[in-house]
């Protein structure tokens, strides 16, 4: 019997590429399966209800112009003691008194543990509320009317510590 001599495995150029290219495959399948499964579970929607918002557009067109010709400013922070404190200013400067405020606040992502409260007036165009068990991010709603029926609208992003 003869024995035939067995050639140690040694890697090449062609071995390479073939570790290469299955690396890469599986990389590129695993992102277009990924990509499928966001497309086939995403509805495309970002409001509930987009048919009635696009009927109310002109409408909230026409209110933040109605706003914008008010010249108020808003400013808005987070109180160190769980505190909504929030500052209006008219164009000039001077504080808005005799507001009525209603916040909503809520988490970015997600809608458990929605909050809403009235601020009150603590001193001349200054507003606050307390309304607990806040830390962390808040993403809060403001509507103000004074008593003539003008309305202001404003959304703010505040963190608590």
């Amino acid at each position: 019997m003869t024995d035939i001599p067995h050639k140690p495995f040694q890697l090449n150029g062609l071995h390479v590429l073939g570790i290469f290219v299955a690396f890469f495959g599986v990389i590129i399948a695993v992102n277009v399966g990924f990509t499928v499964m966001a497309i086939r579970t995403f509805p495309g929607e970002v409001s509930r209800t987009p048919y009635e918002d696009g009927v109310a557009y002109n409408a909230k067109l026409a209110q933040l112009n109605a706003q914008e010709r008010l010249g108020w400013r808003a400013a808005a922070q987070a109180g160190d003691d769980g505190a909504v404190v929030v500052t209006f200013r008219d164009r000039t400067g001077r504080p808005v008194s005799g507001l009525k405020v209603a916040v909503k606040l809520e988490r970015p992502a997600t809608e458990t543990g929605r909050k809403n409260a009235f601020l009150a007036e603590t001193a001349p165009g200054i507003y606050a509320a307390r309304p607990g068990g806040l830390s962390g991010a808040w993403d809060m709603s403001l509507v103000a009317h004074d008593r003539a029926g003008a309305r202001f609208e404003a959304e703010r992003r505040l963190t608590w510590r």
